[in-house]
């Protein structure tokens, strides 16, 4: 009883010392110029989570992301009754078909829309976008990157007068980090829009293979955000964002025989390409005009031939069909410097480039070097 009576009394005593200490700090700070003293204000603090981060991210740019359908002219089947029996297949009359086939993102309130070029690749058919809200608008124009798995879709407010367009924050893709955490939205499987999932960068400036090859669409790409944020089909043309919900990738492609490997244009090269349409009505890139695959140097080694890009296929009246390039040409150099596979690529080069630029181009064709003078030209709007 003795002992909790003076442990008691302990704590009183040590509590009061605290307590006038506590009002001498501010003093003993002035005397003290090294020491500073904690500030303590009625202000609520906020703690952020994991789990908030995303709440916050999807509140924000949900709104701003879409659905892209495709409507298609299907031919209808009629059904026949013949007594006990239905005969099926008697082709019928015409009708409309819709398919949600990917996703995007509203980037100007007068209705301009971030996707990918593979998503609106088929040029026969009629694009509708359906916002978050369930606003539905007819595709006016869509504008195709040439150079880039990107394209820009205009549709025209006016359509749902009273339904504000909700515009995304651009980021900057210049600055990601591996292990950086991301946000990934869009309609899953061309069936659940808004699925919001989450991962991390897992690497950067990868080259991948995007599109479908059964469709007679695909296009390298270079540089690249791998991410282990799920990302499925239907998911292409949605944003990518960092914590701060931030836009910093497109989403574009997911490997096929992998797991939470997904991966999303750099956010930077779309900013390239508003701001190139922005000013010249349509995406005014330099444009050399051949399809390509490159020559890494241990497959060169293998085949003896020189480290470089081999020409497939030339554009006929493009700059190189004008220079003289010829397919199985295998392109080494470009105004003195090595074209090279994973570093040096033909398309990061021409990229940097702009239309009227002269260059010097070295090709090696059976066994023997030439020289050629090539004038990019304007890549034409596809």
């Amino acid at each position: 009883m003795r002992r909790l009576i003076v442990l008691v009394a302990i704590l009183i005593i040590m509590l009061a010392v605290i307590s006038a200490f506590s009002n001498y700090l501010p003093q003993i700070s002035n005397f003290l110029p090294g020491v500073t003293t904690p500030q303590f204000t009625n202000e609520k603090v906020k703690i952020v989570t994991e789990e908030s981060v995303v709440i916050d991210a999807v509140k924000k740019v949900g709104p701003s992301v879409v659905t892209i359908v495709e409507e298609r002219t299907v031919q209808s089947l009629r059904q026949f009754e013949f007594g006990p029996f239905s005969i099926f297949g008697v082709p019928g009359g015409e009708e409309q078909q819709s398919v949600n086939i990917g996703s995007g993102f509203i980037v100007t309130k007068d209705g301009l829309i971030v996707t990918n070029k593979h998503v609106v690749s088929d040029r026969e058919v009629k694009y509708q976008i359906i916002t978050s809200n369930d606003k539905k608008y007819q595709v006016q124009k869509i504008y195709r990157d040439p150079l880039n798995d990107v394209a820009l879709i205009k549709i025209e407010p006016s359509e749902n007068p009273g339904n504000t367009l909700k515009t995304v924050e651009i980021g900057d893709s210049s600055r990601l980090q591996v292990g950086q955490f991301v946000i990934a939205i869009g309609t899953a499987l061309g069936e659940f829009k808004n699925t919001v999932t989450t991962g991390v960068i897992s690497g950067l400036g990868r080259g991948i293979t995007a599109g479908d090859e059964f469709a007679g669409y695909v296009e390298r790409l270079d540089n690249v955000i791998q991410t282990s944020a799920a990302i499925n089909p239907g998911n292409s043309g949605g944003p990518l964002l960092n914590s701060s919900a931030q836009v910093i990738g497109v989403n574009t492609a997911v490997a096929s025989g992998g797991q939470n490997i997904g991966f999303a244009l750099p956010i930077n090269v779309i900013k390239d390409s508003i701001k190139n349409f922005n000013e010249t009505g349509q995406f005014n890139r330099p444009f050399l005009g051949v399809e390509y695959k490159m020559i890494s140097r241990d497959l060169a080694l293998l085949n003896e031939v020189p480290e470089g890009a081999l020409v497939q296929n030339v554009v006929t009246d493009s700059s190189a069909d004008k220079a003289e390039i010829k397919s199985g040409d295998i392109i080494t150099k470009i105004d003195g410097k090595k074209v090279q596979a994973g570093g040096n690529e033909l398309a990061k080069i021409i990229s940097e480039k702009k239309v009227g630029d002269t260059m010097s181009i070295t090709i090696w064709r059976d066994g023997k070097t030439l020289e050629f003078k090539v004038t990019l030209q304007t890549a034409p709007n596809s």
